[in-house]
């Protein structure tokens, strides 16, 4: 292929590499899901190898052999990258690159490139800067080996800081003050969370797997008009809307970054301050593509991020979505669980067996209480403002009836003045127990 006819898009090489415990069949999936990562990152797949290994070689990840075969590929389809499915240490990617003479990535690379591209808000930027950052910091050893050297010994001594140095530490100011501003920006966010707690709206979040279709379903449940777009990670920012229950009780929506396997842990710290948002959530509706091949393996990805940001203990209710494109995918998955729906956030339908999904959770997870406090007590009245939403305040006398949504530790601190409930019967809403 001549130049002339080459597209101005990136040409790409796929590595995959089959291992005890992955098979084949897993390999060859995860291979065509990077594929479509490159693709959303603006480069083209030209080929792709599989090489079956009993274990990862420690210097090239897939042997002598396999990266000179990769080599000749790499010169017969005229790649311009070569990009790995597995992760590559600081080591492996400099002799791959040195053997190659190209550039070597790994998937983290790829979504870490795909989520800089997609950042529109200054906390969005800040955070996958920081995780560009904390990705890039120990693969500067080795880029500037001919620069000075700086250490003890006769003949061994240079100018001063080598050129690596510098660069290491401009790194380390530069992660430490996109944390700060990080902080600054989480603490905002709480404020903003707490607020609306007093305003006693509910807060539920869509998580779900990557281009599961959680940005159409949010326009659909809140007549809104978020940028929807057929590609993976077109949502980094969260979004939070309000929405009307059946019952005409209102509620936030909160949609949030789309999760997928193998997301890097240098995201999901980044990340931290914005997905908390899910963990403090009352309810969180996963959306399912049910015309993926493979919703399961969708399903535990999610699972397993959730499990890595303490939000996994949020109750959950289940959405297969897309079922205008799998029927019957959506119904067999959606019928073999209690807490699931099929619908299709495209065409409307099944929006209204969604409504009331999670108005009937809501109702569930109800933390809902009534509290009889003196008058003198003002301190405990003004306790509870700041635990909880108080939804109403009714003066019956001698004392006011405080009706309040709080959280289990905020319920049993002020269990003495519950009108309904008692302590014994509070415990038992502690998940262990059940």
């Amino acid at each position: 292929m001549s130049l002339i006819e080459r597209s101005f898009r990136e040409r790409i090489v796929l590595v995959g590499v089959v291992s005890w415990p992955r098979k084949l069949e897993e390999v060859e999936d995860s291979l065509d899901e990077l594929s479509l990562l490159i693709d959303t990152a603006g480069a083209d797949e030209a080929a792709r190898i599989i090489q079956t290994r009993e274990s990862l070689d420690p210097a090239t990840l897939i042997g002598k052999g396999k990266v000179d075969e990769l080599h000749e590929i790499c010169l017969a389809v005229d790649a311009d990258t070569v990009v790995f499915d597995e992760e590559l240490t600081p080591a492996q990617q400099r002799n791959l690159e040195k053997i190659l003479g190209r550039t070597a990535i790994d998937r983290t690379a790829v979504i870490l490139d795909i989520f800089a591209q997609n950042a529109r808000s200054e906390e969005g930027r800040a955070q996958v800067e920081l995780a560009l950052l904390r990705y890039r910091l120990p693969r500067l050893r080795g880029r500037g080996g001919g620069l000075s050297q700086q250490a003890g010994g006769i003949g061994t001594r240079g100018p001063g800081e080598t050129q690596l140095e510098v660069d290491r530490r401009r790194i380390m100011r530069r992660i430490t003050r996109l944390e700060q501003d990080l902080r600054d920006l989480q603490s905002t966010r709480k404020t903003q969370r707490k607020s609306r707690r007093r305003g006693a709206l509910r807060t539920v979040s869509l998580v779900g797997y990557t281009n599961s279709g959680k940005s159409t379903l949010l326009n659909a449940m809140t007549s809104s008009d978020v940028l929807v777009e057929n590609r993976l990670f077109a949502t980094l920012d969260p979004r939070t809307r309000r929405a009307e229950l059946p019952g005409g009780e209102s509620i936030l929506i909160s949609d949030t970054v789309g999760f997928i396997r193998k997301l890097p842990h240098q995201l999901v710290e980044a990340f931290q301050s914005t997905l908390e948002v899910v963990a403090d959530s009352d309810l969180l509706v996963h959306v399912v593509d049910s015309s993926n091949v493979d919703p399961e393996g969708q399903m535990e990805a999610v699972r397993s991020v959730l499990g890595e940001i303490d939000a996994d203990g949020v109750p959950e209710l289940l959405v297969f979505n897309k079922a205008d494109l799998a029927r019957e995918t959506a119904d067999l998955y959606a019928n073999a669980r209690p807490r699931a729906v099929a619908a299709s956030a495209l065409t409307g339908e099944g929006l209204g067996q969604v409504f009331a999904a999670i108005a009937e959770q809501l109702r569930i997870t109800d933390r809902t209480i009534e509290l009889d406090i003196p008058y003198d007590r003002g301190d405990v009245i003004a306790g509870v403002h700041r635990a909880g939403a108080v939804i109403d305040v009714v003066d019956v006398g001698d004392h006011l009836t405080l009706t309040a949504r709080l959280d289990e530790p905020g319920r049993r601190r002020f269990a003495e003045f519950a009108r309904h409930l008692m302590p014994t019967e509070l415990e038992s809403d502690d998940p262990e127990d059940e």
